[in-house]
């Protein structure tokens, strides 16, 4: 994959409408992601443990691509909490899109705890093989 295809955002703020704005309000754990490209488009992988689909929210917003979730981790009832350091984990990430990459038709699936997100290439994005003819 290029680099200018779909390039990583930092989480703790993104440019909007030239005004810088927080992600996430609290510290957000950046899930681990595998990018795939092709003629097609990008798929990308994100690996959020735990999150249900209630608590995980995917959008795009000015050429930006936002991942965020809260994972679920249920504490047993006959249980007292003695310590704990990651109760409700949310997960933030936010790539650049480039604009060769039709945004209104990506398509989300979450299963078991990864996210694969597919965002295809705009048709005149697309290689096309051009006929050479002789004159």
């Amino acid at each position: 994959m290029t680099t200018d295809q779909l390039t990583e955002r930092p989480t703790a703020q993104v440019e909007s409408a030239g005004a810088k704005r927080p992600v996430a309000a609290s510290p957000a754990i950046v899930p681990a992601v595998d990018i795939f490209e092709d003629a097609q488009g990008i798929t990308l992988y994100a690996d959020l443990p735990g999150v249900p689909r209630e608590k995980l929210d995917v959008r795009v917003h000015d050429g930006h691509l936002f991942i965020e979730g809260e994972a679920v981790l249920p504490a047993p009832a006959n249980l007292r909490v003695q310590h704990t350091e990651v109760r409700h984990p949310r997960f933030a990430r936010a790539f650049a899109v480039s604009p060769d990459f039709d945004t209104s038709r990506i398509e989300a699936n979450l299963k078991s705890g990864v996210l694969k997100l597919t965002v295809p290439r705009r048709d005149e994005a697309r290689p096309r093989r051009v006929e050479v003819t002789v004159a």
